[in-house]
């Protein structure tokens, strides 16, 4: 697993050997990553972004549990400005060794979601802060206060008046 091939953010963790109780892992970005990673979502700027995660052992891996949080910019859908928001996004996610998979999903594929891979015996925390930043953005961001207000011009042919108003003109 190379930086290159995960992205801008990358933070592997060591996960073969965790305390029974877990462990608590805190991912911050910085000022270059958080660049990049803005020039790779289409973003005019991010200018914090981190998670905190708690990994512990599972049946058949590695259970992570967190919170992603990320101050950005976006552009407004409606009136093109930009405008700063927050995101955050809960995190939860299974990690197991590729052997550990099963080779079928089990029939119910609604209920199944198989578990991410651990590389190396590792997993990759910054690659997951990034995906769910990812995950948490509004695809059709509105700057607050900004509604996008569409005049049909037919619209006002259907008052009840408008039946008056060709009468009118007839004469």
């Amino acid at each position: 697993m190379t930086p290159e091939a995960v992205g801008p953010l990358s933070r592997p963790v060591e996960v073969m050997n965790l305390p029974p109780q877990g462990t608590q892992i805190h991912v911050e970005a910085t000022t270059e990553e958080c660049a990049a990673l803005a020039k790779d979502f289409g973003l005019p700027g991010i200018q914090a972004l981190s998670g905190d995660f708690k990994l512990v052992n599972s049946a058949k891996g590695v259970h992570v549990i967190g919170v992603v949080k990320a101050s950005i910019t976006q552009i407004c859908v409606v009136s093109l400005d930009p405008f700063d928001s927050q995101v955050e996004e809960e995190v939860e996610v299974d990690f197991a060794e590729s052997s550990g998979m099963p080779p079928e999903p089990p029939t119910e594929m609604h209920e199944y979601e198989p578990p991410d891979e651990i590389v190396n015996g590792e997993v990759d925390l910054g690659a997951l802060t990034a995906e769910f930043l990812a995950l948490g953005l509004d695809p059709y961001p509105r700057k607050p206060g900004v509604d996008f207000a569409y005049k049909d011009p037919a619209a006002e042919e259907d008052s009840p008046f408008a039946a008056l108003k060709t009468l009118k003109n007839k004469e």
